[in-house]
Parts: structure tokens; C-alpha cells; sequence
């Protein structure tokens, strides 16, 4: 069960060029369901809010993970993402990872320099900071998650394209690759929505059973928003699903209640 939280919180995203519209805004805010096997295992949320970071006006976004029921008295998920972007491009200005999962925990704020490509990170629990080199127009976890919603052009998906996206994760740079599937209806508690179908390439191992472990659902809309995961684990599958949802941009789009 380690990481499941995070999985949902992260939704690794892909990256495209220019930005074609703006997908959200401060007050959006929707829950996951999370189930693995036959579990409710825990829920997971997103928010959008907006403050300023260094005396600019940005975007703050709030990721949270918690295990539930008969789950959480034997394997405590308890995790908390936050990002700070710039309210112009979407660039990672701060990232905050707080982590408690079965026991393994970190603590760590990261500080974004894209005008030098580094990134300053202090390791809360051990008091320890450290500066490391990025790639231009990286972005951490989050962040790049409300990229992609702001410029994903839906119009000029081809089925099997693949995408790259560069991210800074704890204390390395990681190259995440995309593929588009294609399109499809999605049934959720709202009704059946349409929706385009995402598969990131996964590290295989101790968490994932195989790289093509993970297949992702968003909204074929203008808000774009994550409606479906399906992950086959090392030990077992998750399955997670829209809870609930309020503050979109734009109606959803639902084709049949």
C-alpha cells in the first residue's frame, strides 16, 4: 500500500508547448476514492487556492491522502503535497512534500530557481539542505498535473503519440514519458464522461508489477480533470475513482446520468 496516495496525487502528467487556455481556478477542488482489492483504502484530494510567494501572486495547490477503515490500523497513510506556481506559465515556484506512509516519513521543501535551473531543497527532518541542477522548464509532482491541464490541445491528439515531461522528484530529475490511447466514456457516480486515456511510463519494481503498470483517465473537456486510475501493483491492483467535486471553470460535461 505504500505510495498509493501519492499515485493519485501526483498523476504524472506529460508536456506540451504552448499554453491554450486556462483549465482552472482558485476554488476548484475534488476527492478520490481509493480502493485496493476489495478495501476502501483511503481518499485523496485536490485544491486549488491562490497567495502570493515572494511578493508575486500565485497559485496554491493542496494535495492530501489519507487511509481509511480496517487499512489504516495496519498500514497508516497520512501524506500532505502542496506546490506554489506562477500564475503566468504554470513554473513550480515551491514544492512541499510531508509524508507519513506505514512509518516511512519525509519532510521536505523545495525551492525552484528556473533563472538558474536549480533547486533548493531542505530536508526538514534532517535539517539538511542541499542544491541541485535541473532541466529547463521542470516541474515537481503537482505542478505538472495543472501543466498539462492548461495546455494538453485535445484537437490535435494522435492515438500512440508519446510525450515527455521533465520532473524534480525529492533530490533528482527524472525524464516521465506519456502515451495517449485515445478516447473513451468513462462511468463515474455523476454519470458517464467523456474522457481521454493517459498511460505513464512507471518505474517497475517494489510499487509498480510491470512500466505499463498505470492507466489515467481525464475529462475530454476544458476542465480536464482526472476522472479514473487503474494500477496494477506488485502485490494486488488500485482502482480509484471522482468522489466528488466543486469550483470547476467549466461544466462538466456529463453525457448520461
Amino acid at each position: 500500500m505504500k505510495k498509493i496516495a501519492a499515485i493519485i496525487i501526483s498523476l504524472i502528467a506529460l508536456n506540451v508547448s504552448a499554453q491554450s487556455h486556462q483549465a482552472y481556478e482558485a476554488g476548484e477542488w475534488f476527492r478520490f476514492r481509493i480502493h485496493y482489492g476489495v478495501f476502501n483504502a483511503s481518499f485523496a484530494t485536490l485544491e486549488v487556492k491562490e497567495t502570493t510567494l515572494r511578493n508575486q501572486p500565485v497559485y496554491h495547490v493542496v494535495g492530501k491522502g489519507k487511509s481509511t477503515g480496517l487499512l489504516h490500523l495496519f498500514f497508516k497513510v497520512d501524506d500532505n503535497y502542496e506546490t506554489f506556481m506562477d500564475k503566468k506559465n504554470g513554473a513550480p515556484l515551491r514544492f512541499i512534500r510531508q509524508i507519513d506512509e506505514g512509518g516511512h516519513t519525509k519532510d521536505l521543501l523545495i525551492d525552484f530557481d528556473h533563472d538558474s535551473n536549480n533547486a533548493h531543497v531542505f530536508n526538514r527532518k534532517h535539517n539538511r539542505r542541499e542544491t541541485y541542477s535541473v532541466p529547463e522548464n521542470v516541474h515537481d509532482m503537482l505542478s505538472s498535473f495543472y501543466y498539462l491541464r492548461n495546455n494538453l490541445d485535445v484537437n490535435a491528439l494522435d492515438q500512440g503519440e508519446m510525450f515527455n515531461i521533465k520532473m524534480f522528484i525529492d533530490d533528482e530529475s527524472h525524464d516521465f514519458k506519456l502515451k495517449f490511447l485515445g478516447r473513451e466514456v468513462v462511468k463515474t457516480k455523476m454519470g458517464n464522461i467523456a474522457a481521454l486515456k493517459f498511460k505513464p511510463y512507471v518505474l517497475a519494481g517494489r510499487v509498480f508489477e510491470r512500466k505499463e503498470s498505470l492507466t489515467i483517465w481525464v475529462s475530454d473537456d476544458k476542465n480536464r480533470i482526472p476522472l479514473k486510475i487503474k494500477a496494477d501493483l506488485a502485490v494486488g491492483s488500485l482502482d480509484a475513482d471522482i468522489d466528488a467535486f466543486k469550483g470547476l471553470k467549466y461544466p462538466l460535461n456529463i453525457i448520461m446520468k
